[in-house]
């Protein structure tokens, strides 16, 4: 039998596994561990859920279905957490304070969401620059705090100034524009 020159590569325990194939089946031999596959659940900004797998050289993202109805699994999502970063952190810093660390581990510790979102989000008293980097950094904590606890966090997005509830144009407009929120992800 004439071995074809192409390899059938098998998802196997996590493992990426090369199998040669043969004309009536595969061929003889051992099968070559060629690398470790990562694998997970994506959740777009819709709430609709996707499987992944990447292996290297491709990657695959299927839609993740109800095998009754066909039709997309999607979480309910709504904002869980709106939290003015004056209570969670220091002027200019996105080191958590003791009282932020541990608020923000008991509303993780507690929310039980399947999935979470952090955004983070500034005043308008810096650069744009500036804050979408403060922002981003903030977010980051959040979502750490969120990981010790053992939760999943999808996406932690820093939005600086960009994305105001209110106009930045008194103290007290711009600390209700200085805040991190968070969103839970439920079925």
């Amino acid at each position: 039998m004439e071995l074809f020159s192409k390899a059938v590569r098998l998802m196997i325990g996590g493992l990426a596994v090369s199998v040669g194939l043969a004309q009536g089946g595969l061929a003889q031999g051992t099968p070559e561990v060629a690398g470790k596959i990562e694998w997970g659940a994506w959740i777009d900004d819709d709430g609709c859920m996707h499987w992944w797998a990447d292996g290297g050289l491709e990657g695959y993202m299927l839609d993740r279905v109800n095998p009754q109805t066909g039709k997309p699994v999607c979480l309910k999502r709504n904002t869980c957490l709106v939290e003015n970063t004056d209570t969670l952190f220091a002027t200019d810093s996105h080191t958590l304070t003791s009282y932020g660390r541990s608020y923000l581990t008991r509303f993780f510790q507690q929310a039980g969401a399947f999935g979470y979102a952090v955004y983070g989000h500034t005043d308008s008293r810096a650069s744009d620059e500036y804050n979408m980097a403060l922002s981003q950094r903030r977010a980051k904590s959040v979502a750490d705090v969120a990981r010790s606890t053992g939760a999943v966090v999808e996406r932690e997005i820093g939005f600086g100034e960009r994305q105001p509830v209110a106009p930045n144009n008194s103290a007290a407009n711009m600390q209700k524009n200085r805040r991190v929120e968070v969103v839970c992800y439920r079925w």
